[in-house]
């Protein structure tokens, strides 16, 4: 599913510049792509879709964020530290935040790789038409050896 995102990320600017479900569908196809990463990869992205139209709010000064046993399972004490330095850098506020942890927790597959959730980081950023920090950008690639943004 990853190599997915990380392909609709490299191709395409925003969300609205991708084609419609079932074409994208047959140009993923195209490329190479298994009809289930597909599948797996757009049912997120509508999550994701969902996750930007009900996430709202900022963050409340000196307030902390507790995270669940379920997103503890999922996100490990990397995984944490990587979001709080996003947060503690002042480029990812509570509302982004609540989306990374909510994309992430919907992948539902175990203790997630930190290179997993930087580019669940990029979708999020990508979903709302944003492009972090050039200094932050180049945090969240990843090594070219495991996935193929560069």
């Amino acid at each position: 599913m990853f190599e997915v995102l990380v392909y609709l990320y490299e191709n395409y600017w925003r969300p609205d510049a991708c084609p419609e479900a079932k074409q994208l569908k047959r140009k993923l196809s195209a490329v190479g792509f298994e009809p289930e990463e597909i599948q797996d990869a757009l049912r997120w992205l509508d999550g994701l879709a969902n996750s930007v139209e009900s996430v709202t709010g900022s963050a409340v000064q000196g307030s902390m964020r507790i995270y669940t046993d379920a997103e503890r399972e999922v996100l490990d004490l990397d995984s944490l530290g990587f979001i709080t330095f996003l947060e503690s850098a002042g480029v990812l506020p509570a509302p982004m935040r609540e989306m990374v942890i909510d994309r992430a927790v919907a992948v539902g597959s175990g203790t997630m790789d930190l290179e997993d959730l930087k580019i669940i980081v990029l979708m999020v950023f990508w979903s709302l038409g944003e492009e972090p920090d050039a200094l932050i950008l180049d945090e969240l690639f990843v090594d070219p050896g495991d996935r193929l943004i560069h």
